[in-house]
């Protein structure tokens, strides 16, 4: 933050708690709560009189703390632009803190799961509520709470994987992350608008849902110049370099012929995060097995 900025901040808010100070003090000078000298303001409503009364002591002493206590918690903790407090207070250290302080309550559990084989664990019941809880904060906002994926994040569920579904493989998908990329109009960057044509209606044909039989016939030689070299002569995909299998009904980014001509025309990226130093050894151990047993 600026240093502009910092004195902006920290005069609107300094402003803000003398001010209100100033307002307790003003309102209650000249007020007195003696009977016989009740005043009202001159406001009247129905026959009753609205009176010019002082505020309950404890109320305005509470107000009055409610400052005091303010201004302590500035001069403590961060609040006033880049001043940091006098207990060098940050959100970064307490949550170092708090993680150092759950890996002393939870690390001898995760490393008892950690050496045990992630088929097996996929088969113990304690291991996977851990493994869901692990899912829900570090997965599901991609993946979904029902681990059941959305366009673009895969489907969890089922036995089509993108990189491979055996231990070894999800444990280097959490350990590294993947980085996916299919290229606009495959490896023939010069295809025509009717060549796309072709090789969508080509695509659609595999489940029957092409929409002019002649236009993939004709995209069986486009297929083969630009997209066999990833996707295979059978269109089964190689999960090798995460090349989709075309011929299933798992569509990450939709099945229908607009989705599948945008993806020709405009390629896609895709990325999974690498979750090596976000979790331990034991925790992408533990979620690995969590994951594998959701389409075992």
């Amino acid at each position: 933050m600026s240093t502009f900025w910092s004195i902006w901040i920290s005069v609107i808010v300094l402003g803000t708690i003398f001010g209100c100070w100033w307002l307790l003090w003003a309102t209650r000078k000249g007020q007195t709560s003696d009977a016989e000298t009740e005043r009202t303001t001159g406001h009247s409503f129905d026959g009753i009189e609205e009176y010019d009364n002082p505020l309950p002591k404890w109320w305005f002493y509470l107000f009055l703390g409610t400052v005091i206590f303010s201004l302590g918690y500035l001069a403590l903790y961060p609040g006033l632009g880049n001043f940091q407090g006098l207990l060098g207070w940050t959100q970064h250290n307490q949550w170092d803190t708090e993680m150092q302080v759950a890996d002393a309550r939870y690390g001898e559990l995760y490393a008892q799961f950690g050496q045990v084989p992630v088929k097996e664990l996929a088969t113990d019941d304690e291991a996977l509520q851990m493994g869901q809880r692990l899912f829900a904060n570090n997965c599901a906002v991609c993946h979904g709470s029902a681990a059941r994926g959305a366009i673009g994040f895969p489907n969890l569920t089922d036995d089509a994987w993108l990189y491979g579904g055996e231990p070894e493989d999800i444990l280097e998908t959490l350990h590294n992350g993947r980085q996916a990329n299919m290229p606009a109009k495959g490896t023939m960057p010069n295809m025509t608008s009717t060549q796309v044509d072709q090789v969508v209606n080509y695509v659609l044909s595999f489940s029957g849902r092409a929409r002019d039989e002649e236009a993939a016939e004709a995209g069986k030689v486009v297929y083969a110049q630009g997209c066999v070299a990833c996707h295979g002569p059978d269109a089964k995909g190689n999960q090798a370099i995460g090349a989709p299998n075309l011929t299933d009904d798992a569509w990450l980014y939709g099945s229908t012929y607009e989705w599948i001509e945008e993806t020709v025309l405009y390629g896609r990226e895709n990325m999974m995060p690498a979750q090596s130093g976000r979790l331990s050894e034991d925790q992408i151990h533990i979620l690995a097995a969590y994951v594998y047993s959701l389409s075992n």
